[in-house]
């Protein structure tokens, strides 16, 4: 049965970037590392919605300079910095064992995301997670964002499996909701312990942390 992994936010860190320039960027470090991840999630769904594709390295970088905009206390210097740390994210603390522990159990293992494939080869080589995947999938086969459910087919597509015989685990709650529409058994990893919405979906097995996935199995 094949486990399929978000990137960012799931796998990795997507506020390490700033969290390696902390001290530079100021005391507005963490909102602006909010900022930035709204933004390129938003650009990723009002293109899609709109029918026009950009990769996700180009839209990092837009939402990047828009945070620079509304930030200005907040160094421009930083910016060549911030990027190169973005494509060398930290994996979180326990996504390395767990990808090896369910590989070495005969499950297969991948990676579904809306990273460009250079983003997505630079992150997964930057955290020594490649002998851990069977695959790497980007949207950018297919030029459209999740949660599009052609995205989620790239999965079924790869594996020559139905949508039911795929464990898909995200942080995102939106794309668990996209995932579940498709077909897929979800799992939701909430780390903040954040309150469940999209009422009207099936609610999502939850946990605090990808080493819960273990327990799961068991």
């Amino acid at each position: 049965m094949p486990y399929v992994f978000d990137a960012y936010g799931t796998l990795f860190d997507v506020h390490a970037a700033i969290a390696r320039h902390r001290s530079a960027a100021g005391p507005e470090a963490d909102r602006f590392s909010e900022v930035w991840r709204s933004k390129q999630l938003e650009y990723t769904w009002t293109l899609t919605l709109a029918g026009r594709y950009a990769d996700f390295w180009t839209l990092t970088q837009r939402a990047l300079d828009y945070t620079f905009d509304r930030f200005p206390s907040v160094d421009r210097a930083l910016r060549s910095r911030l990027l190169d740390a973005y494509l060398k994210l930290d994996a979180f603390s326990d996504a390395r064992a767990v990808l090896r522990d369910l590989k070495a159990g005969g499950e297969g293992t991948a990676i579904l995301s809306n990273g460009s494939p250079a983003m997505l080869q630079s992150a997964v080589e930057a955290a020594a997670l490649k002998d851990s995947l069977d695959a790497v999938l980007s949207v950018d086969t297919i030029r459209m964002y999740k949660p599009r459910p052609e995205v989620y087919a790239l999965v079924t597509s790869h594996f020559a499996v139905p949508p039911g015989r795929v464990v898909f685990v995200s942080s995102n709650r939106w794309d668990v909701m996209g995932a579940a529409a498709f077909g897929f058994r979800t799992v939701w990893v909430n780390r903040a312990g954040m309150p469940d919405e999209y009422a009207d979906a099936p609610l999502p097995t939850a946990v605090q942390n990808l080493s819960g996935l273990l327990t799961l199995k068991s």
